[in-house]
């Protein structure tokens, strides 16, 4: 039995994402028990427990060893044409249908209609996912109109939820994306969203700075460039 069978049978064994420490350490622990087990049965009268060979390196598998497989597993289920693969998420890995079967496997669950995200919504989220935590009125200072609605409908989807209170006057809630948000647009984290660190840095508009912008000015996150003047 080879470390690779092992990963992809602990893979199989949950429908919950399981992380790269979970699966080194549920190797090791397992290894060790049968070690042990057997060096105590050993000590007995007329017994003869012999252990395989492969299991005594097991209980030293390290997380580097883990993530190797994991890179085997996918070169090897891409190579093999698999219908699946293994996905990274915020929470862990899983193995999941490859996205040409989606229409495929969504024939399973007639009652889940795909919801597909309305403009504002995109917006919204994009202003929170960027600059999170954010306040409703930080919200509305960026897209110049009210939220209430789009909040609570995105929090009630389970994109977004509420992170705490800013420390600021009336102490207003904080909002943040959630592990739901990562899994329905596909990335790992929201250092993995496109031009992340820039857009971070971006200087957005506030609800005291006056009357909203144009929309597709306050609609642009992209890097301000600094006038030649300021160089």
């Amino acid at each position: 039995m080879e470390l690779i069978s092992i990963v992809e049978a602990l893979l199989f064994a949950t429908q919950e994402p399981l992380g790269v420490p979970q699966m080194c350490l549920a190797v090791k622990d397992t290894a060790k028990d049968i070690v042990d087990a057997a060096t105590e049965s050993a000590q007995l009268p007329g017994e003869v427990v012999q252990i395989p060979e492969w299991v005594p390196p097991l209980a030293a598998t390290t997380e580097e060893q883990v993530r190797a497989i994991l890179d085997e597993l996918i070169a090897r289920y891409a190579a093999e044409k698999h219908a699946f693969t293994l996905v990274e998420r915020a929470n862990g890995w899983r193995i999941a249908a490859r996205g040409e079967y989606a229409e495929w496997c969504r024939a399973l669950y007639p009652g889940k209609k795909v919801q597909r995200l309305s403009q504002p919504a995109l917006e919204t989220l994009a202003i929170v996912a960027y600059r999170q935590p954010i306040t409703k009125s930080g919200i509305e200072a960026v897209r110049g109109v009210s939220v209430d609605a789009m909040v609570q409908q995105l929090i009630d989807r389970g994109l977004m939820k509420i992170e705490g209170r800013a420390d600021l006057p009336g102490r207003p809630l904080l909002y943040g994306t959630t592990e739901a948000f990562l899994d329905h647009f596909g990335v790992r984290s929201l250092d993995d969203m496109p031009n992340a660190s820039e857009l971070r840095r971006v200087k957005l508009p506030t609800a005291e700075e006056g009357a909203p912008v144009a929309s597709e000015q306050q609609l642009s996150l992209a890097p301000v460039t600094p006038a030649a003047d300021e160089s």
